[in-house]
């Protein structure tokens, strides 16, 4: 255990005292990451004429099949109008089936077409070869350690979501 009792890294830097620039390094590490993360969808997305909303509704809903429109405007965070823009697009170009709740005819459930599923596998195949290969060259404890860092950076209303997806283990 390096000296004040944290984990020491590569280079004696001690991770439970970090600097101002230190932390600022990692932010924008992560800026950067993010642009690595998205970059392969974006190309994907911009020949059907979509943009990053789509692609964050489109994993939703695969990843929740029959969600409702309220559940899906929690999880991402956005208007209803900007929500509903972009679901309209999804519904019109078949990517998207909404249909009316058997138990109250106000809600919304919604499903990945065919289509909407090929796009969605299109989409996360790309993401996840970046993701494996940054894993592999990373190493086991640094993807444990990653994880454990994103989780304690999401808001406490979020990670309940993220667990919520986490034990459906589809």
């Amino acid at each position: 255990m390096a000296e004040g009792g944290g984990t020491g890294a590569p280079g004696g830097e001690n991770l439970l005292f970090l600097t101002d620039e230190q932390l600022r390094k990692g932010i924008e590490a992560m800026f950067f990451a993010y642009r690595g993360f998205t970059s392969d969808p974006d190309r994907i997305l911009e020949k059907h004429g979509y943009g990053r909303a789509h692609h964050r509704a489109i994993h939703f809903i695969n990843r929740s099949p029959g969600t409702t429109v309220n559940n899906l405007l929690t999880i991402l965070g956005v208007t209803k109008q900007s929500l509903n823009r972009v679901l309209r697009t999804l519904v019109e170009d078949g990517l998207v089936e909404s249909r009316v709740g058997t138990r109250d005819k106000r809600e919304r459930h919604l499903y990945l077409t065919e289509a909407g599923a090929a796009l969605e596998s299109e989409l996360s195949t790309a993401q996840r070869a970046r993701m494996r290969d940054a894993y592999r060259q990373a190493g086991p404890e640094a993807v444990a350690g990653f994880r454990t860092v994103l989780e304690a950076m999401m808001n406490p209303d979020m990670r309940h979501h993220f667990n919520r997806l986490k034990e459906s283990g589809s």
